[in-house]
């Protein structure tokens, strides 16, 4: 056996072939303990996904991303634009926990928790290998000329998945533009809503593409997690990891013989059966180490597993593990990085927290009109503004109204005195302050003023008010 490994696998990805071309892959269908956790895991969080749209608290959908209207709900709290710091903050703490869990865990979140991968390999896989069969049957059906048998479970698989495509895009409509107004576009149907219709085509389209054909390459081209991970691992992230130092040992991987001992010949307990390497869905070899293409999804794991188990070999080569804990033999440890990520993640997470509690239902602004000076009238001075109130809550507020809080004058608006706002709406406007002249101590003062409906203080809010320069 040569010293010096062969890396020519580097240079190339599981799923394009040596002419340059796409070569599909027809993974084996895993079966094992950590397929039966994944299942469970996957089927909680498909439940909890398609589910999160049409969920409300206080009349709030409990997830919205509505970009084009720039109004956002998380876990049932609203997020204006006024509120786009929280959500860039958010966005922050999600960042930096995913930088976290690949350091410490290296890239189990792709196969346990995307959901491109929980799609792919808990919804269409399953049903290809219930309508084609498995590895060998999906391979031989590829080759096969467009007879009946092939064309009959093409139809079928092909119309399941627009299907299923079409129900994936309602869903993802739903966190965009709001589970009511699919709703509405389902009432009032196609042409009314013609804008939502044509969107929800685009999205199935798109996500039929994906799951028919793009699939792995999802992971591997568009996805820019799994350059990050190349950064983010080192010898002690825990990874699924081949332990090369059992499996070749001095003489290397060799077929299974019952009659010989591998302890005293001195070969690996890898027999070089490659059935981690079938049923890989990205189709690589984890004995090669660490790779752009692995999604952490533990098929190898299982499958590996079964077969020491039938040769009577131990479990384990191929399993969750770091480096250092496979060539040194040393245990997982919290290193100072991981420390270091720790914390900022507790920093982001004390901001937001402290910034959340500080928000408002009701955003005021009130400002001077440009290019406006004071009036005087009589023995008042009077500065004019405009106001504008966000309503972020979902209740009708029917007796707003402003006061001065730490000045004596008089709030004078345009229009209704009191005025209504209904939920998630905006009010604006214009007002007058007026002030005596006497009381006024310098020619700009801030003011405070108070947003109330009826006597309860819904908001303060704080502007400048000018006057004469004094002289005194």
């Amino acid at each position: 056996m040569s010293n010096l490994p062969d890396e020519a696998f580097r240079d190339t990805i599981g799923t394009i072939d040596e002419g340059g071309n796409r070569k599909f892959i027809f993974p084996k269908k895993p079966s094992g303990k950590f397929y039966d956790y994944r299942k469970i895991v996957s089927y909680v969080l498909l439940a909890i996904l398609v589910a999160n749209p049409f969920i409300k608290i206080n009349g709030n959908q409990f997830m919205m991303f509505n970009v084009m209207e720039r109004r956002f709900n998380i876990f049932g709290f609203p997020f204006w634009p006024q509120d786009f710091y929280l959500f860039v903050i958010s966005m922050l703490v999600g960042v930096v926990f995913i930088i976290l869990f690949t350091v410490v865990f290296g890239r189990i979140f792709c196969g346990w928790i995307c959901p491109q991968t929980i799609f792919l390999e808990m919804v269409f896989r399953r049903i290809e290998y219930w309508i084609d069969g498995d590895r060998g049957s999906q391979s031989r059906l590829a080759r096969q000329e467009w007879n009946a048998e092939k064309i009959r479970k093409r139809l079928l698989k092909w119309t399941v998945f627009f299907l299923i495509s079409f129900g994936i895009a309602n869903v993802f409509l739903a966190y965009l533009v709001g589970s009511d107004q699919l709703f509405l576009m389902i009432e009032q149907g196609p042409v009314k809503q013609a804008n939502n219709f044509i969107a929800l085509l685009i999205f199935t389209g798109v996500f039929y593409f994906v799951f028919v054909w793009f699939r792995e390459q999802v992971c591997i081209i568009a996805c820019p997690y799994g350059r990050l991970q190349g950064v983010l691992l080192d010898n002690k992230s825990i990874n699924v990891a081949y332990d090369f130092v059992r499996g070749e040992k001095e003489e290397g991987r060799a077929k299974f013989n019952k009659k010989e001992d591998r302890a005293l010949t001195g070969k690996g307990d890898c027999i070089d059966c490659l059935q981690c390497v079938h049923v890989c869905p990205m189709g690589i070899d984890i004995r090669n180490g660490t790779q752009l293409e692995c999604t952490n999804c533990t098929a190898c794991i299982d499958e590996c597993d079964h077969i020491m188990e039938s040769v009577g070999l131990p479990k384990g080569l191929i399993r969750y593990a770091s480096e250092d804990e496979i060539t040194k033999k040393e245990p997982f440890k919290f290193t100072n990085r991981m420390k270091g990520y720790t914390a900022v993640l507790f920093i982001l997470l004390s901001v937001f927290v402290g910034m959340l509690f500080l928000r408002t239902n009701v955003e005021a602004i009130i400002l001077r009109l440009p290019g406006q000076l004071f009036q005087h009238k009589g023995d008042k001075i009077s500065n004019v503004y405009t106001y504008k109130i966000v309503n972020k809550t979902m209740n009708d507020y029917n007796d707003i109204h402003f006061e001065l809080i730490d000045q004596k004058g008089e709030i004078k608006n345009v229009g209704n005195t009191h005025f209504k706002i209904k939920r998630e709406e905006t009010a604006q406007g214009t007002l007058f302050i007026e002030i005596n002249e006497a009381i006024l101590e310098s020619d700009k003062t801030t003011v405070k003023i108070g947003v109330y409906d009826g006597d309860k203080l819904l908001e303060t809010t704080k502007t400048n008010f000018l006057s004469p320069r004094s002289f005194n």
